[in-house]
């Protein structure tokens, strides 16, 4: 049996675009900055410390890192978001989104910084630092994940959501594109080694600028309201956000509002009978679409300088000097991003809730100027398609008190693949000629084949696609089955006199 709508919660699914709306999406989209900065520094900064630690005396060419060296620093940060995933989506459920909204920022600020410190003048000495805070730098990053979405899921109007979720998740875009713009500042601007630790830090900047309004911003109402029961904090909470007076408006039933706590039930958990029947299909959707479409987009993001070498885009490392190289691969990274990364978000952004997220999800899935080309409209696709649907749909499909918990347990499987990705595609992408492999590494696949299992990667995240619900145009409670009875519905008694249910929030 169906109930009715909250009020305050009818004024959120058809309040109209405001500006509010847009300094939520900044505030909260600021840790998806620094992270992906951080993610794509770092294939430069490997090229780096390669030359600057490991070449050795009169060799032929500049220095790599040690296949083991090279794997820790590219994996490490992803082993710990696992848990940051899932202990920050869990505590985003049992503690309230804004709670433990600021710790995730301040790890990233404080990791990204010290990240760049590395203490140590050995190679030794500054590895191990280095991976140690981006260990820690992972757990805060993963952390925000699905606290963001959720926030932002909650926040926005049913007719816009979408758009508002990826817009959020599109401030990777701008990330990548930060770290190639001020990659190619620093290579042109200093002249000694120290300048890879400036090129880590300042990713911390943005996110540590948004610290205050993150801290400033109200309890989501959905969680006030259907977790914490406490409709009329909600009310209030939203009549300052929404510049509405919902209180004048809800008065006639304050007091049915003030009973929801007190008519609680118990609710079922995640690990239950009842949460399988509803949403066991879609978690296994959002987890494995999610897990196989990043095996295969970070092995071609964090080997990016890899794939440019092996097509003859970027000329051999022996060729060129050390700021020469920085230049080269950000150049190209930055192009790949204004061309096809950026847009792709946008795209998104503008045609999720015209198009739905179930069709853009589908639709993403030896000449070398004709496969840059391709190469870029792979990341295109990638972004107007599942790198951004993947986020969006978890934020949407699960009820409130475990929509946090499993978008967290979503990524953290995307996660799982990028851990794949990271480790098996540094070792399957060497040459099958050990004449031709890096030193110290095995034989592998070869490029070209290699990128054919991430294709075939791809493929089979289409399939896992269809279990998944299409979200577009409703309101989170009817996609998480919240107006249902469930043994823990909010009755209200609702009067015959108009409410904010039907009134459009004015701009």
């Amino acid at each position: 049996m169906a109930r009715q709508q909250l009020a305050v919660l009818d004024a959120l699914d058809v309040a109209k675009t405001q500006w509010y709306h847009f300094t939520a999406i900044v505030i909260t989209g600021m840790g998806f900055f620094t992270y992906v900065y951080d993610l794509f520094c770092i294939s430069i900064i490997t090229k780096l410390l390669g030359r600057i630690y490991y070449t050795k005396k009169r060799a032929a060419s500049p220095g790599i890192l040690p296949p083991n060296v090279s794997a820790a620093i590219n994996g490490v940060a992803f082993c710990r978001t696992l848990a940051g995933q899932l202990v920050f989506g869990l505590l985003g459920d049992k503690l309230g989104r804004k709670k433990v909204y600021g710790m995730t920022l301040m790890i990233m600020v404080f990791c990204s910084i010290a990240s760049g410190l590395s203490f140590g003048s050995s190679p030794k000495g500054v590895i191990t630092a280095l991976c140690f805070f981006r260990f820690w730098l992972g757990f805060g990053i993963d952390g925000d994940y699905p606290l963001s979405a959720t926030i932002m899921s909650e926040y926005a109007n049913k007719k816009t959501r979408g758009g508002f979720i990826v817009a959020v998740f599109a401030m990777q875009g701008f990330g990548i594109l930060g770290g190639g713009i001020f990659s190619l500042i620093v290579s042109a601007g200093f002249k000694n080694n120290p300048f890879h630790r400036r090129l880590i830090m300042f990713g911390a900047i943005p996110a540590a600028l948004t610290y205050y309004w993150r801290m400033k911003m109200p309890e989501t109402a959905r969680y006030t309201a259907l977790v914490a029961k406490n409709v009329s904090q909600a009310t209030k909470d939203m009549s300052r956000v929404l510049l509405v007076d919902l209180e004048t408006e809800q008065s006639q039933d304050k007091s049915s509002m003030e009973k929801v706590g007190k008519e609680e039930q118990v609710s079922f958990g995640l690990f239950t009978k009842q949460f399988a029947n509803r949403h066991g299909l879609h978690l296994l959707g959002t987890t494995t679409t999610w897990f196989l479409f990043d095996i295969a987009y970070y092995s071609q993001n964090l080997f990016q300088k890899d794939i440019f070498s092996a097509i003859g885009w970027i000329p051999s490392a022996s060729t060129m000097s050390t700021l020469g190289e920085v230049y080269k691969i950000a150049m190209a990274q930055t192009l790949i991003a204004i061309c096809s990364i950026v847009p792709g978000y946008w795209f998104t952004v503008f045609f999720i809730d015209k198009m739905g997220r179930f069709a853009i999800q589908l639709m993403g899935k030896e000449n070398r100027i004709g496969f840059v080309v391709m190469y870029s409209l792979n990341f295109f696709f990638a972004n107007f398609g599942p790198n951004a649907t993947t986020f969006v749909v978890p934020a949407e499909i699960f009820p409130a008190r475990l929509r946090s918990t499993c978008h967290g347990i979503s990524v953290a499987a995307g996660k799982a693949g990028a851990i794949v990705g990271a480790f098996g595609f540094l070792y399957a992408a060497q040459s099958k000629d050990p004449v031709k492999t890096d030193p110290g590494y095995p034989t592998g696949f070869g490029m070209k084949n290699a990128l054919i299992v991430l294709g075939v990667t791809n493929f089979l995240g289409m399939v896992f696609t269809f279990l998944v619900s299409e979200p577009n145009g409703k309101s989170l409670e009817e996609l998480s089955g919240e107006n249902e009875d469930e043994g823990s519905d909010i009755k209200v008694d609702r009067p015959t006199t108009t409410s904010a249910a039907t009134r459009t929030v004015p701009l």
